[in-house]
């Protein structure tokens, strides 16, 4: 007898949560102890844990937008579709855990930590400075790091060779 294959949704639904829950619990802390503009080194001349807002998307792009509750309205749209697209596509292919279903899930928790901030503040709480040399990093936070390692999960998933199955190869 064959037993259905074990779903492994709950799983990485459970890593989607616990990426939310790092960059809740980790904004919280900042804005309890760090003033907003405030910084607090870590390793000096490389890494500060910072308090800011970003009102616009990735590298604050639209942040200096005439209309800024259109731009926090449309960006919080844009999170809630790709989160929405995100979830669909690891339900499709939530029986396995694989490269892509972990990039999948560090996304959704991602976007899921963006959407909350954007709805609860209309802006995203980043607090990760980082320079190296003369170069500052634009501030980030543990649901863009999330973003941004699935992505490059995708990206590496891309690049590996695809198995044949069988129904591909009749």
């Amino acid at each position: 007898m064959n037993w259905p294959a074990p779903r492994r949704l709950p799983w990485l639904l459970l890593i989607s949560v616990a990426v939310f829950a790092a960059d809740r619990l980790a904004k919280a802390w900042v804005v309890a102890h760090i003033p907003m503009g405030g910084a607090i080194p870590v390793i000096d001349h490389f890494l500060r844990i910072s308090h800011w807002t970003n009102e616009g998307a990735a590298f604050s792009m639209f942040a200096g937008s005439a209309s800024p509750h259109l731009v926090n309205r449309v960006l919080t749209g844009v999170n809630f579709c790709v989160a929405s697209g995100v979830l669909f596509a690891l339900i499709r292919f939530g029986n396995r855990i694989g490269l892509m279903t972990i990039a999948l899930a560090l996304i959704l928790g991602g976007a899921a930590g963006n959407v909350h901030d954007r709805l609860a503040y209309g802006a995203v709480i980043d607090f990760i400075e980082v320079h190296i040399f003369a170069y500052h990093f634009p501030d980030f936070n543990v649901a863009d790091s999330a973003i941004f390692t699935g992505a490059c999960l995708l990206f590496f998933d891309s690049l590996r060779p695809q198995r044949k199955t069988a129904s591909r190869a009749q």
